[in-house]
């Protein structure tokens, strides 16, 4: 079955998003029921929430909508990748407050900030103390800060890190080397890991199974399939396909892969990665 560790819901009555306006097809509301009713048919059984880049006033009520959510019969969810701000002299004391029944990780979008912030002395201490703490902290950067994400693992050894979105490729203009490149030195971290999650969206509008499969087959080849996860990266990944059609691509990119291998990088090592001792 699958573990889809990357969902992004959207409720504009409830959070601000600054960042959805620039973004005609995704500004509109997308909620829990809709994509329930889809993942029960492609076979998702469990599912993290991605933080949205809301507004800094808001990212602790998305944690608390998320709670909600969590706690309705049924529900997929198993818990949030929260929003947080590691570059700011209060993100400790949000660390020891958060609900950890809740919060299984961190992300803060580092190509609408500076590039300097990775590299800030207090956000690699605060990234060290997310490390202790056990929780991992994806990296969400384009193809071209890559090297910053080098740099990053370097500094927090003990920190667990998710690449998001195969490090942003740009499969658009059928660029691999470059980005293979860098992908081949991250992998050398052994506290990295990547994230199969929405590639599509980056393909050209009429993409196919042959255009995605360099790049997934690349980094699995690079990371192991011990150190990939999956994620759909909905709603993003409508932005050039449907949700369905995501998963069903999915199990294509993956079809030379070993049952084990595929076990691990649809479920078993989200498992491993978010809720080992939980």
């Amino acid at each position: 079955m699958i573990f889809d560790t990357h969902l992004h819901l959207i409720d504009r009555s409830r959070l601000s998003y600054p960042w959805l306006a620039g973004l005609p097809p995704l500004d509109r509301d997308w909620d829990y029921g809709s994509y329930a009713a889809v993942a029960a048919r492609v076979g998702i059984t469990g599912v993290l929430h991605m933080e949205v880049d809301v507004a800094d006033n808001d990212i602790d009520a998305e944690t608390d909508w998320i709670a909600e959510l969590m706690a309705q019969p049924g529900s997929l969810l198993r818990g949030a990748i929260s929003a947080a701000r590691p570059e700011s002299d209060g993100f400790e004391a949000w660390l020891e407050r958060v609900d950890r029944r809740v919060v299984r990780g961190v992300r803060r979008v580092l190509h609408v900030v500076p590039d300097g912030v990775s590299e800030d002395g207090r956000f690699r201490h605060n990234i060290r103390k997310l490390g202790q703490a056990g929780m991992p902290f994806d990296i969400c950067m384009l193809q071209r800060q890559l090297p910053l994400a080098e740099s990053l693992a370097d500094a927090c050894p003990d920190t667990v890190f998710i690449l998001d979105h195969c490090g942003v490729p740009d499969i658009a203009s059928g660029s691999f080397k470059d980005w293979a490149a860098s992908i081949n030195r991250l992998a050398e971290r052994p506290n990295m890991n990547a994230k199969i999650s929405g590639v599509s969206a980056y393909g050209p509008p009429n993409w196919t199974l042959e255009t995605l499969q360099p790049y997934v087959s690349h980094i699995i080849t690079a990371f192991g399939p011990e150190r990939v996860v999956w994620g759909s990266d909905s709603p993003v990944c409508t932005l050039q396909s449907s949700f369905a059609e995501w998963v069903a691509v999915t199990h294509a990119l993956l079809r030379d892969q070993s049952a084990e291998d595929r076990q691990l990088i649809l479920a078993g090592n989200a498992e491993r990665l978010w809720f080992k001792g939980a």
